[in-house]
């Protein structure tokens, strides 16, 4: 019986099963790798390093690749390097912005405007040089590095219409309806029913009009929403990442459906065709989905099937250019990004 039969009788009996019920998938690593990992492709100027790097978009050109890197880090708290970077196809940075504007760059989202959209994860401490006005906002740039919007207050984490509390992700709409996938600390120690766990909704003005979700594990609620993005039908889809799915969700945040067959999602990138690439930063890390192993796994959000399996390396965030290379932002082990090729040639995408 074909693999991908069996994992669509998976999904089937998975949103079946009572609410808040864990699944019980077997571990999915076999499937093929049609993609070689190409490693040291991107350059950066003046003997500048890679840091932690997780946000990762395609321009509207199919080509240039925008990605938000930490400064070098895991943080851009007092530095005067630019975080929002642009790449040619050949590795050349051709564009820079951002400097001194955020702390922790997380989310990156390239609308269709071609506007870059950048979420601040964390606030200001008691030791940050940047603290207070700075954090826990998603930032809104025109591709020329012009502040056009800021969504939450700086500096302010908390769960309201005005504020935001560790923004994980943000994708725009066609009609320039905005989704942030807000609340990074669901999976930390003590998390609980206050921990903020929450996609919110806004107007293409960035008025608040609904939000949903809240902490904890059955449908429609969350353990870090992690990633945001959305189908070829207009559904949301979110990476659930502390419980090891992703679940999808009419405009309104009605509960669709909900997929563990991709292993544990940090971020993930929908095709035109709804073919999904779901990168995989944290499966048997720390105990952490044991048995499962890192990389991105491709599928189809229509099927549900599971067709291919990008391993031996751990990104956090992945897009994929018009010719079919893949791209992955990778935060651990110092930060980089990947590109991945088919030999065959392209493989699809957008």
């Amino acid at each position: 019986m074909p693999l991908s039969f069996l994992l669509l009788l998976a999904a089937v009996a998975v949103s079946a099963g009572p609410a808040g019920a864990q699944p019980d998938i077997a571990p999915q690593n076999d499937a093929p790798n049609p993609y070689v990992t190409v490693r040291d492709w991107a350059r950066l100027p003046d003997g500048r390093g890679w840091g932690s790097t997780g946000g990762v978009d395609m321009d509207r050109d199919g080509r240039h690749v925008w990605v938000a890197e930490r400064c070098g880090g895991n943080s851009c708290a007092g530095s005067g390097l630019d975080p929002v970077l642009k790449l040619d196809p050949a590795g050349a940075l051709v564009a820079s912005f951002g400097a001194g504007l955020m702390i922790q760059p997380h989310g990156l989202h390239v609308d269709p405007d071609g506007n870059v959209w950048v979420t601040d994860a964390q606030g200001p401490d008691g030791v940050d040089p940047d603290r207070g006005g700075k954090g826990h906002v998603v930032l809104k740039f025109n591709p020329d590095g012009e502040l056009l919007m800021t969504l939450g207050t700086p500096g302010v984490g908390a769960a309201g219409r005005r504020t935001l509390d560790q923004p994980c992700d943000v994708v725009v709409a066609d009609d320039g309806t905005i989704y942030v996938a807000d609340g990074h600390g669901g999976q930390l120690p003590g998390a609980g029913p206050h921990t903020t766990a929450r996609v919110v909704k806004f107007a293409p003005d960035g008025r608040y009009l609904t939000e949903w979700g809240s902490h904890g594990s059955g449908p429609g609620r969350f353990r870090t929403p992690h990633a945001i993005d959305l189908d070829s039908r207009g559904r949301v889809v979110v990476a659930d990442r502390g419980n090891d799915r992703l679940q999808v969700f009419d405009p309104d945040g009605v509960f669709l459906e909900e997929f563990y067959q991709y292993s544990r999602p940090s971020g993930f990138h929908i095709a035109d065709d709804d073919t999904v690439y779901v990168a995989d930063s944290a499966s048997s890390r720390n105990g952490q989905h044991p048995g499962w192993e890192y990389g991105i796994r491709i599928g189809n959000l229509r099927t549900g099937s599971l067709d291919a399996f990008i391993d031996g390396s751990n990104p956090e965030g992945v897009t994929v250019a018009a010719d079919g290379t893949v791209y992955g932002a990778v935060v651990a082990f110092g930060g980089a990004l990947l590109q991945y090729v088919r030999p065959d040639g392209p493989a699809g995408g957008r």
